[in-house]
């Protein structure tokens, strides 16, 4: 039987813990799927491309080669949204699919649902719904846009629906199925727990603080990004600290002159980005967690570990009324007073989220399979 094919589209670190669930959930059922004459591939958009942002997720979450890669690399935001339109729209039309699924934020989900939409293909996007209500972000952009002309829209948290009613969104496009990210968690952990990267790194479970930041907002201006380093080293006088550097965050320290603070000491460990399982395993045993990431607000919420959100919004309230988020900005006070919080054991403890239970791609496959088979 003539298979249609659903493309299964990403390009950035993000990406990948959302796609490994959905492409398992997929095999899971290959014999239905063939049955019904669907099939699935993965098409890698190369908006990351080196080793540390992606090979080395792939590996450890299993998840197979890409079918098709567009390599479009890095760039600007107009330059490298336009690569990926450009080459994506020439697969579709070699090889156009039953539908494209795009995950999350970044450029590459955007692009793609462009290209996809203006050749009358079905886009469906995963983690649909979530604002910030912050424009000045670029993942917000992207969000709005994806969510706009999508054809399918599925939701991680109950904001999620709000927000897309809110929009005008009909009852039959938006469907809450939970969160993708947290099915790569839940299956991951023993792994993680098992990579011994805290006794590496010589400090104890519940006894270090785990920090990342990257955006822009934080990273780019050194009045923003000098208090929040000179912070952390404050921070590392009472609790060791691990600080896995990302690039960006790197290039940033290096231009403004700001090295010296970043230079690693008994407790002060600067190291460079990690793999999913170690990030995950020193998440999981952090005492506290200081973040701009979205998605590490809702790892920690699962984990039930006190996140301090570097950010003055979150896409994901959620993390915030169910979970252990707080959103303290960049400002170095508010920082500051909610360290001392989690030191004084003063901090929220998690609730159950509705759906967070490790089984939303299945969801959103078996959604799939019955709408695209019928």
């Amino acid at each position: 039987m003539e298979q249609n094919t659903f493309d299964l589209v990403a390009g950035a670190r993000p990406n990948f813990m959302k796609l490994a669930p959905l492409v398992r959930a997929f095999a899971a059922i290959e014999e239905e799927l063939e049955a019904r004459g669907l099939g699935w591939r993965i098409v890698h958009t190369g908006q990351h491309y080196d080793a540390a942002m992606n090979d080395v997720f792939f590996s450890e979450l299993g998840i197979p080669v890409p079918d098709v890669h567009l390599e479009v690399g890095s760039g600007t935001h107009g330059a490298q949204t336009a690569r990926i339109i450009e080459r994506y729209e020439r697969h579709l039309i070699e090889n156009r699919p039953v539908a494209t699924v795009v995950f999350g934020d970044v450029n590459s989900t955007v692009a793609c649902t462009l290209a996809a939409v203006k050749l009358q293909i079905p886009v469906l996007h995963v983690e649909a719904g979530l604002r910030s209500f912050d424009r000045t972000m670029p993942e917000e952009i992207n969000r709005v846009l994806t969510d706009t002309v999508s054809d399918m829209l599925f939701v991680s948290e109950p904001s999620g629906m709000a927000n897309l009613e809110r929009e005008g969104v009909s009852g039959d496009r938006a469907y809450l199925v939970g969160n993708v990210m947290i099915d790569t968690l839940a299956r991951e952990l023993p792994r993680a727990a098992a990579t011994g990267i805290a006794g590496r790194l010589c400090v104890e479970p519940g006894g270090y603080g785990l920090m990342t930041l990257h955006r822009p907002a934080n990273v780019d201006n050194p009045g923003v990004l000098r208090p929040v380093l000179e912070l952390l080293v404050e921070f590392s006088r009472s609790l060791p600290m691990v600080f896995p550097v990302h690039p960006r965050t790197q290039k940033a320290v290096s231009e403004h002159g700001l090295d010296h603070l970043l230079k690693a000491n008994g407790t002060l460990k600067c190291i460079p980005p990690l793999p999913y399982h170690e990030n995950l395993s020193l998440m999981s045993q952090a005492r506290v967690v200081l973040t701009d990431s979205g998605g590490m607000q809702e790892e920690t919420t699962y984990l039930g570990v006190p996140c301090l959100t570097l950010r003055a919004n979150t896409e994901r309230p959620v993390t915030v009324t169910h979970g252990t988020s707080r959103l303290v900005g960049n400002d170095p006070k508010n920082i500051a007073k909610a360290f001392d919080d989690v030191m004084a054991g003063q901090w929220a403890k998690r609730q159950d989220i509705p759906l967070w239970d490790g089984k939303a791609s299945e969801r959103i496959v078996r959604i799939l399979v019955d709408r695209f088979s019928a």
